[in-house]
């Protein structure tokens, strides 16, 4: 039976109750493109709290660790891209991990993981885009959240995550993964733009240039990430210290993955411009601070798997809009195209970039 929006609003008065908030107010927060919805919460005492809300039901299963790359597309998108499908105790489990190594995670409140309920630590409003736009210095910022981001590295990333509603593997962004998530190019740009088309031989090519790509990248997975870490994901709480001053949210879709992977998500972000100065500087820093072998092949890794994450954020924008009707999507995909045709210059991505000047010529790469 499907629940209605009055079996919900029961369920969340039930469960703020249990959590001793039911008189606390209410201010719903604005949604994204996920099926998650949050609250602030103001009680009557002590400072704002959030209330996050994600059925379990409303999305398709997460991949379980045992399943077949057949089985994972047999079950569904979450299980081919090894996502959470929003659930809490992988959120939960990812912030006690985030916050046991030294990094800072909203601490729990309360949780109600079957019924995909939460009340969570309030980081505020200082989300780096705000601040940024407000005229703060952007470049601290990015730093900081550079150097969290190899504290992570450094600390280690166990196979099974522990928290207060359970345990949650850490599964590998993996070939199939991977592969699946640059697949949303070849299989939604055509139903956003009908003078596109890819046949079967185009598609089979586009698999056999990114196959490099995909293997580095499957073979490179070692360390967390957050999968999800740019400036509308990181908040500023400059009254901590060292890389705790990055409160991160949005990270229940933690993965292994290449180091890499976080990086170009924040240095080449969807949403706002981030200066070539800048990421050259942050990337300095990055390995400044963490172990890095051998630059050349990491910065490679990070060109590669940028271009593919850049790939996939295309598609997801082109099915954002044309199945869902969110047309303000298309205002980030200009800034999405400039980072994959810069991109497809770097060594390594003769290939792809072969593949894209017969399929989808630059002209109509903007």
């Amino acid at each position: 039976m499907t629940e209605t929006n009055t079996d919900r609003e029961a369920e969340r008065r039930a469960f703020l109750a249990s959590a001793g908030l039911a008189d606390a107010r209410r201010a719903p927060l604005p949604g994204d493109a996920s099926t998650r919805r949050y609250e602030r919460l103001f009680p009557a005492d002590g400072p704002s709290l959030m209330l996050m809300d994600q059925v379990a039901a409303a999305e398709s299963p997460p991949a379980d660790p045992t399943w077949s790359p057949e089985r994972r597309r047999a079950e569904g998108w979450n299980a081919v891209a090894r996502l959470s499908a929003g659930r809490i105790e992988a959120f939960v489990a990812v912030a006690a991990h985030l916050r046991a190594v030294g990094l800072s995670a909203p601490d729990m409140k309360a949780v109600d993981a079957p019924t995909g309920l939460a009340v969570l630590e309030d980081f505020g409003e200082t989300v780096f885009a705000r601040v940024i736009e407000d005229g703060q210095d952007e470049t601290p910022l990015y730093l900081a959240a550079v150097e969290a981001l190899a504290r992570l590295h450094a600390a280690g990333a166990p196979s099974t995550l522990s928290g207060p509603a359970g345990d949650w593997p850490l599964q590998t962004y993996d070939q199939t993964a991977l592969q699946g998530g640059a697949d949303l190019f070849v299989e939604w740009l055509p139903r956003l733009r009908p003078d596109l088309s890819f046949d079967e031989a185009a598609i089979a090519a586009w698999r056999e240039a990114w196959a490099p790509v995909v293997a580095e990248g499957a073979g490179g997975a070692s360390v967390m990430a957050h999968r999800d870490y740019h400036a509308e994901n990181l908040i500023w709480l400059p009254e901590r210290e060292g890389p705790a001053r990055v409160g991160m949210i949005d990270f229940q879709d933690a993965v292994l993955a290449h180091p890499s992977w976080d990086l170009h998500s924040l240095l080449q972000d969807a949403r706002r411009d981030v200066s070539r100065e800048l990421e050259a500087e942050a990337l300095d820093r990055y390995f400044a601070v963490a172990e890095v072998s051998d630059r050349a092949a990491f910065l490679r890794g990070y060109a590669g798997l940028a271009a593919l994450n850049e790939a996939r954020i295309l598609g997801v924008f082109a099915r954002l809009i044309a199945r869902d009707g969110k047309p303000r999507y298309a205002s980030f995909m200009p800034r999405m195209w400039a980072h994959l045709n810069r991109n497809l210059e770097k060594p390594g991505l003769e290939g792809v970039a072969r593949w894209f000047d017969r399929h989808v010529p630059a002209e109509t790469r903007r």
